[in-house]
């Protein structure tokens, strides 16, 4: 780093409103990423999740600096030549029934946001029911649809008409169900919220496929085609919020095309232009065509650099093999997630399709353990793996979305680096007291952008074990309450082992391992956790 970036990085810290993080990084290539010390890092989240064909993707490069030749802005009173193809593509890639795009979005709180609005204005009514968990935006108005009161409890004066019902998360059933015998409670029981506990006028279920930030959350096969059944009888309009999802991320062009089951709506952004640039894109049914431009619109929405990369991107994913091969090497990296399980009891679940998995940490007797899951990341980071942790820091589940461009040599890279982590926080466990209580232990950070340092000493780079030549076998599957589709049978949500205690509170007397005096809650506030679209 040259002189004058010092004295920039310094002055920074001095000068932003928000905390920093304390890494620098300059420079990304595929799955890696190096920072200012020139340390490695393998990128397993993606950036922010956006990355899907990893940093600085050559041919999305190459798109972006053709169109700097030509035109780099264009108000959205005129179309461009990436515009209109991009909108084009998009409708030809959608599920059935998507047949217009509102391009005027730069991000996925804003399209969440518009796609709030269109469906409010086009049934005139006013309740968004979120599961759980479900995290909607940062924005304003879509903070108060955040499915965490942490979330929407610094902004008390917010937006009307949030709905929150129980999520799908089978692992830690709300009705304390499990899949092949609960009669897809979670979706009967919107019923009597819709009955008893909205205003009345229910006007659209904004739902993740996939949870993001609320722990990677998988539905059971046969939840989404009664979650659609119930929409169609009320008249109410169903948006799948794919801005994690969408491009390739469970190893389908959607999370809609995984599950089997296309909703009314739909909004994208973060995959859609490959390497990084801003943009998002909300897909309607034809019946909501009735709109005003006036609106909903953001000067960058639609921005024509961002929408060149997006023609590149989608015309890369939709490349032969590309699909199959996140299918593949997603169940490489799955199974040896999986084998570590058996191995070790704090990972309680391995879930998601693709190369979107959560890795949930729990405690001996089935518990949440946040406290291990930042345990666990800073072993991953002290050995160059870039993870998140779950509700932007403070939950138990690691969040693992490499680039969808992974190998399986990095894929086994990654796997043995668990490994290693995992082997360092059982000997971490053992050898401290047993005395710190889990609120003692929250520790403030899953920022992926700036590891912290770890006691932990960095090893040498690692190379594929010759023993990894094949994915270890899963365990079979278990009956699930509706038959799934081909593609829901890979999602890896019939491996899920759910624990005896559900409660998410250890037991009375159930002690909980403190970290280590170096890696105190104090001492790690300086690396905040990046909020997650």
């Amino acid at each position: 780093m040259t002189e004058p970036a010092r004295e920039a990085s310094a002055g920074a810290v001095q000068v932003a409103q928000y905390q920093l993080g304390n890494a620098v990084l300059v420079r990304g290539e595929g799955i890696r990423s190096w920072d200012s010390t020139g340390r490695e890092y393998l990128d397993c989240v993606s950036g922010t999740f956006n990355l899907v064909l990893g940093h600085n993707h050559p041919e999305v490069m190459a798109a972006v600096r053709a169109q700097t030749e030509e035109l780099v802005f264009a108000s959205s009173s005129f179309r461009t030549e990436p515009t209109d193809r991009l909108m084009c593509d998009l409708v030809d890639l959608a599920p059935a029934g998507l047949t217009r795009v509102n391009l005027r979005s730069s991000g996925g709180s804003t399209a969440n946001e518009g796609a709030i609005k269109i469906a409010r204005h086009h049934t005139g009514r006013r309740d968004v029911i979120v599961p759980f968990r479900g995290h909607v935006g940062q924005t304003i108005a879509a903070t108060a649809f955040n499915g965490s009161s942490r979330m929407r409890a610094p902004f008390p004066a917010h937006a009307a008409g949030a709905l929150h019902v129980p999520d799908a998360y089978c692992f830690r059933c709300f009705y304390r169900q499990t899949p092949d015998t609960c009669g897809m409670l979670c979706v009967e029981r919107i019923e009597d919220f819709i009955t008893y506990a909205s205003s009345g006028s229910v006007a659209c279920v904004l739902i993740e496929p996939i949870s993001g930030m609320g722990g990677n959350i998988v539905p059971p096969p046969g939840y989404f085609q009664a979650l659609r059944a119930l929409c169609d009888e009320h008249g109410i309009v169903l948006i799948f919020d794919e801005i994690q999802t969408a491009f390739g991320r469970t190893g389908e062009m959607f999370a809609a095309d995984h599950f089997g089951v296309a909703p009314h709506m739909m909004t994208v952004s973060k995959g859609l232009t490959g390497s990084g640039l801003p943009l998002a894109a909300i897909l309607t049914e034809e019946r909501m065509a009735d709109w005003d431009r006036s609106l909903h619109g953001f000067t960058y929405g639609g921005h024509t650099l961002a929408a060149a990369a997006a023609v590149k991107t989608l015309e890369i994913v939709r490349r032969p093999g590309f699909l199959a091969n996140v299918r593949r090497v997603g169940a490489i990296l799955s199974e040896r997630l999986r084998a570590l399980q058996r191995e070790h009891p704090v990972l309680g679940d391995i879930r998601g399709p693709g190369l979107m998995i959560g890795v949930e940490l729990v405690r001996p007797d089935g518990a949440k353990a946040p406290e291990l899951a930042q345990a666990f990341q800073r072993h991953l980071h002290a050995r160059g793996i870039l993870t998140r942790v779950s509700e932007h820091g403070l939950g138990n589940v690691i969040e693992l979305r490499p680039p969808l461009i992974l190998t399986p040599t990095d894929a086994h890279l990654i796997a043995d680096g668990f490994g290693e982590a995992l082997e360092m926080l059982r000997t971490q466990t053992a050898h401290t007291a047993p005395t710190a209580p889990a609120s003692a232990t929250r520790l403030g950070s899953g920022s992926a952008s700036a590891p912290r340092t770890d006691p932990d000493p960095a090893p040498a780079p690692r190379t594929a074990s010759a023993a990894h030549a094949g994915p270890t076998p899963a365990p079979a599957a278990r009956t699930a309450a509706a038959a799934p589709t081909a593609a829901a049978a890979r999602s890896g949500t019939e491996t899920r082992s759910v624990p005896e205690t559900r409660s998410d509170r250890p037991a009375a007397g159930t002690p909980c391992p403190p970290v280590r005096p170096a890696e105190s809650a104090a001492a790690t506030t300086t690396t905040p956790s990046d909020s997650q679209e």
